[in-house]
Parts: structure tokens; sequence; C-alpha cells
């Protein structure tokens, strides 16, 4: 029960020291956030016009009951970058519908949002719906504000008069005197007019809405200045109608298509891929991944989405990537020529890759170079961009913090200097496998390059004291013989026994005088003192302070690095056990079986033929595989 209690304890810190660090890391953009418990499942999706103040604001101040109960469970966020706040409405839509999460209550229905259709109809006409089907029609939007999308979709029935009615009536009607219809229902209308109007109706709700709306702004300055303000005001409401459907978002896409759009972005070394996943024309996920690149940018990238692919099997109707970058020797080109050349050969080099990619995956690959296509794209980029720049930003973070750590850390034990950091663990089951650890730490960064493992020689049975003395000497023995630095610091895991047997080792055995302190664990096995001193005293350092955090990150690392090398030794000895019970099988054989099959298990399901290649006859390989498949007595 203990160690379940000092597990969670320990999560709950980790979390809370992740979550200070993204929200000090938070953009002061547009977007969605999603709020994670401890499974990493799902629980609030919001939106937000500035990120980082709403969503510092979960864990800033009080709160009702609901949102208390909300911030106790979270122990991680996520966010999307968007474009405007619209987009991040429609995104949070998406979201909430997609992963259904248990403290929202808003947009889990099945409602969607609005588009304006062009029916596809030998006599066509506009409506306003919330289903998209394949049924030819042509679909804009959606649009989050739907009294916005009626509004215009009226001033299209003005400005263009397809027909109005569901079924053709027998004679002409209201909509006819007014000039709203052309009234296929007594006139032959020709197919080149539907065109036409079409072609207009599809160019003012792709954004070509800018000479209507001057025309209108027009003659609403015309009523006002006839004193006619009950028009100006309807052409007025009409131009705020306009404004607001059309504002371009491009969180979703009426076609309803299942794609993966791929941007990435580089900086010291260092690439960030994001993608994000549309469903059915809706965007419901983003997912991204850092990692270091060695060669061409775009070609370490294109890599990474032929391995993508190569894992996930699922694929989607299209695949988005950016432009590839002007190559140096494209720009140098284009310098001493034109720039139709330089476009040229990146054209060329794109179709090639989209070539390459679509051969292979059989699945469509664009790279889009305008339009909402080419927006979707400039998002993941963006995404992507912040992501590496929030790891940097991080990682600038804690190197200050741990600077400092180590800096206020030699002020407690009254050192000039704590750069480098050697610390010590013992690790035994009933004195079996009894094995020791060092890690160090520069600068407050472990340095895994510097660890070492010992496995114990001299000592029986389970005595830490003379566990730490046969370590120590053996360490700075090596450090004397071979003139390697010195620590400025000797961390040992517990309290005025191991401190003694350090002090006494160093400075009796080896003549070295350099400071030791301990980490004293309490009751849950957590870090609860730090010791120092001769005889060792108690430093009373506060444990909210990055220098006791520091502290406990070393001792938690000495610890699993121990452990690990534990299970290692012990895995070996219970292998070693088990072949060299067999007769015939001696330390040679028993490491050219281990080398040959590269296991037990493999060794266990081995035929006596495949023994012949290691000159064992048939019958001890036979020999061999009964002894290893026979079931232990109990």
């Amino acid at each position: 029960m203990d160690e379940q209690l000092q597990s969670s304890d320990n999560a709950r810190a980790v979390a809370a020291e992740r979550i200070r660090n993204k929200l000090a890391l938070l953009p002061d953009q547009p977007g969605c956030y999603l709020m994670r418990n401890g499974e990493g499942t799902i629980i609030y999706v919001g939106k937000a016009k500035v990120l980082k103040n709403r969503v510092r604001s979960y864990f800033n101040g009080s709160h009702n009951g609901k949102t208390q109960r909300l911030v106790s469970e979270i122990r991680d966020f996520d966010f999307i970058v968007t474009a405007s706040n619209m987009e991040a409405l429609i995104l949070e839509c998406n979201l909430i519908k997609q992963h259904h999460p248990r403290y929202n209550v808003l947009l889990k229905d099945d409602k969607n949002f609005p588009y304006i259709k062009i029916t596809h109809e030998a006599h066509p006409r506009l409506e306003v719906t919330r289903r998209v089907v394949k049924d030819k029609g042509k679909y804009f939007g959606p649009y989050p504000n739907a009294f916005a999308a009626q509004q215009t979709k009226k001033l299209l029935d003005r400005l263009y008069p397809l027909r109005k009615c569901n079924t053709l009536p027998d004679k002409v009607c209201l909509y006819y005197h007014l000039g709203q219809c052309i009234a296929p229902c007594e006139f032959e209308v020709e197919q080149n007019t539907y065109d036409s109007m079409i072609q207009e109706i599809t160019k003012f709700l792709n954004g070509g809405h800018d000479v209507v709306k001057q025309d209108l702004e027009r003659k609403m300055a015309a009523a006002a200045e006839q004193l006619e303000f009950e028009r100006a005001k309807e052409y007025r409401d009409q131009i705020v109608a306009i404004d607001a459907v059309i504002e371009k978002q491009k969180i979703t896409m009426a076609d309803a298509l299942d794609r993966d759009i791929f941007g990435y972005a580089v900086e010291k070394g260092w690439m960030c891929v994001q993608i994000l996943y549309m469903r059915q024309g809706k965007l419901i996920e983003r997912r991204g991944t850092t990692f270091p690149y060695y060669g061409e940018e775009y070609e370490d990238f294109m890599t990474f989405v032929t391995q993508y692919y190569s894992d996930n099997p699922a694929l989607p109707k299209q695949i988005f990537l950016p432009q590839p970058p002007a190559s140096a020797a494209v720009v140098e080109a284009a310098t001493a020529t034109a720039t139709e050349g330089e476009e040229a050969v990146e054209a060329e080099y794109a179709d090639e890759v989209m070539s390459s990619l679509h051969n292979w995956l059989k699945v469509k690959v664009l790279m889009p170079q305008r339009g909402r296509k080419s927006e979707v794209v400039s998002m993941a980029i963006d995404n992507a961009k912040i992501m590496l720049s929030d790891k940097f930003r991080l990682i600038e973070r804690d190197e200050e913090r741990s600077v400092k750590a180590s800096e206020a850390l030699a002020g407690w034990l009254g050192l000039p200097e704590v750069r480098r950091i050697e610390a010590f663990d013992n690790s035994n089951i009933q004195g079996t496998n009894p094995v020791s650890a060092m890690v160090v730490f520069t600068d407050g960064k472990a340095d895994k390059k510097e660890y070492r493992k010992y496995k114990i020689k001299t000592v029986q049975g389970p005595d830490d004291y003379e566990t730490m003395r046969e370590v120590v000497r053996r360490r700075y023995e090596r450090v004397l013989k071979d003139q390697l630095a010195a620590p400025d610091l000797i961390v040992v895991d517990g309290g005025r026994g191991q401190i003694s047997a350090a002090v006494d080792v160093l400075q009796n055995e080896l003549g070295l005088y350099i400071p030791v302190c301990g980490l004293v664990k309490d009751a849950k096995h957590k870090t609860a003192q730090l010791m120092t001193g001769d005889p060792p005293e108690v430093v009373p350092l506060p444990r909210d302070s990055q220098e006791f955090y520091l502290l406990q990150r070393i001792q938690d690392e000495v610890h699993r690095f121990a452990i690990s090398f534990h299970r290692e030794q012990r895995g070996k000895s219970m292998i070693a056990s088990q072949l060299d019970a067999i007769p015939g099988i001696g330390e040679k054989r028993r490491k050219l079986l281990l080398k040959h099959f590269g296991s037990i298990k493999k060794i266990k399901e081995a035929t006596v033929e495949d023994f012949r290649p290691l000159s064992i006859g048939d019958k001890l390989a036979a020999q061999i595989i009964a002894a290893l498949n026979e079931e232990p007595t109990s």
C-alpha cells in the first residue's frame, strides 16, 4: 500500500512539474486545448481566443465545483493552434464529437454546422443544410453562424434568381414577380443561364464577394444620403451577414474526405513533424513528433513520411505535403537566370515526390500551393514551429533551473561550487546478485556516458556498508590511477552509516578529501533528508526548493539504474544456472548457445538439426531441448 501511495505521489509531482513547464510556454494565439487525466484520456476540450490566458486560468484562482473537479484530475494537456477564433470553435466541435470528453456538456450531439448548397438538378436551387451527402451538389461551409448563413442565402436569392420551390408549381409564384426566380415552371431556361449563375454564386461563396459587398456599400451610402434609413439598415445587415458567413476557416472541408496533412519545421539539428488528421472532411486530431535529423531536411522529412505509412497501413483518401524548400543550387541558378527557372525545377522535384508516393501508397498525394488546402498545410507547419520552439525554450528553462539549483546546493553545503555530482546506489534481493551503480550529473543534468556499473566481488550477503566501501574504493582508485576528473560532491543512498563508510575509504585509504552527503528516505521510500559532515548532520534543505528537487531526481535516477542492472544480472544468472545444470554444457558451450540462438526461449523452440552448426551432436541436442522444456517440480 505504501508503494502505491508513493507511486501516486510521484506521478502527481511529475505531472505538476510538466504542467508548470507547459503553462510557461503557451502561445498567445487562438486554438483548442485538450485536458488529459493520469491515464492519458481526454477529459475536457475547450477553445480560446488566447490559449496562454485561458489555459493558465484553470490553474490560478478559485473555481466552481465542476471546474475544481476537472482541475483535480488534470495530469497533462495539449493544444492545437488555429488561425482564428472561429476555426477554434469548429475544431472544438469536431474534437468533442470525436473524443466525447466526460466534462464537456456542449457540442456532444450530432448537430452539425450548416452548409450552403447548390443542388444538382435540372433546375438547381439554393438551400441551407446540415447534411453533406454524395449527391453531386455543391457544398460551401461549414458556417458556425447559422443565422448569417440563412441571411446570406436570402441575399443570394435576391441577387441570383434560381428557382425557390422544392417542386415546380403549375404557374409562376410571388418570387417571379419579385424578380427572384426565372420561373422554369412556365418558361424554358437555357443551361448556360444556370451555368452562369452557379459560377457567380460559387465565386461569391469562395471569397469573391468583394464586388457585391462594394455595391451594397454604395447603395447603403446612397440610401443614407436620401434619408432612407430603413433601406440603409437593410443593406448594412446584408453586409454584416456577408462578413460573418464568408470568413475563411480551414478546419472542415465540404467534400467529406479523409486526409492526413503534414507539416514540419527544423531548428538546431532537430525536426518536428506535425500530422493533422482530417476525417470525413473534419479536422479531429493532431499529433507531433520531434527527432534529430542528419541529412537534407526535406529528404529526411520524406523518409519520415514513408516510414510512417510503413508502420500505419490505414490510409486516408488524400495526403497533403508542404512544398520542398528551394535548394541552394536552385536559388543560385534562379538568381543568375529567371525566377521561372527556379519554380520549374522545384515543381519538377515536387511532382517526382508526389508521383513516387502515389505509386507506392496508391493514394492521392498533393502539395497545395494556394487556397484552403494550402492553408491547412500552413496550419500544420505553424504547429510544428510552435512545438519545436517550445522544446528549446523548455530545455533552456531546465538548464537555467538546474544550474541555479547546483549553485544554491553548493551554498547549503558550504562549498565553492557543485558542478559535477557522482551518486551511488546498491541493489540486491536477499543478498543475491549484489550490484552497485553510479550516475553522474553535471550542472544539474544527467551525463549518461559517464554512468558506471559494478558487480560486487568481496561482500557476501546483504551488507550495505561494506558494499559501499568496495564500490567507493574501486571507483576512486581508478580516478587516481587514470587521473580522471574528481567530483565536487559524492552522493550516497543512505544516512550516517553509508556516509561514514564512504568518507573512511576516501580519506583514510585513498587520501582524498571529497565532500560526501547522504540522501535519507522516509517510511514511504521517498527522499526525505539531506545529511553531510563529520559526524553527519541533517541539512535543513526546504523540500519544495529546486535544490531538493535536483537531489530527488539524482536519487531516483541512480536507483533506477541500479535496479535495471540488478535485474539484468539476475536474469543472466537464471539463464546460466539452467544451462549449467545440463551435463555436457560448460561455460564455453553456454556462451556459444546464447550467442547463436539469442535466448533460452529460442533454444527451447529449436530442433535437433538447429544445433548441428555448433558441432553439437543430436544426442546432446535432444538432452538440451528436453532439459529446458522439462516442467519444474513443486
